[in-house]
């Protein structure tokens, strides 16, 4: 089976039902089974949004807690390489969680990334060259 990497935005609108990809993300993670796996920096920009928004998002922290997403990425581990991908990336304006999820597809290549950025992850490439599999909604 597949390993799950969740970015942001499935996140942000599993928890936030004025999301245009609300219904898109709870019918992907409730598809899943075993843990989802992700990293402290998507969860943190997560919680900004969430917070900035007015809402709670203590309820994925609960899903963390309990193992259900699977957080066992280290920055000071592999700092060096998401650097390079920042810096490869940098004409992208890729982010830190960004660069920490196509890490972690690296790092677990059996995988697929559900992600609501389309042209993000239709543009990043892991070990230099190679696509990321990956879900996302599909763009109107």
């Amino acid at each position: 089976m597949k390993r799950v990497i969740v970015d942001t935005g499935p996140l942000v609108a599993f928890m936030d039902r004025g999301e245009p990809f609300h219904a898109w993300s709870v019918a992907q993670l409730e598809q899943v089974q075993g843990s989802l796996v992700s990293c402290e920096a998507v969860i943190a920009e997560m919680d900004y949004i969430i917070r900035s928004r007015g809402g709670d998002p203590s309820g994925l922290y609960d899903r963390v807690a309990d193992g259900t997403i699977e957080v066992s990425f280290s920055l000071a581990k592999e700092v060096r390489a998401v650097a390079r991908l920042l810096h490869r990336f940098a004409d992208q304006e890729m982010q830190l969680a960004d660069a920490c999820v196509v890490r972690l597809s690296e790092l677990h290549e059996d995988c697929v990334v559900l992600t609501t950025d389309f042209r993000d992850f239709s543009v990043y490439r892991r070990f230099e060259r190679q696509r990321i599999p990956f879900l996302a909604p599909q763009l109107p």
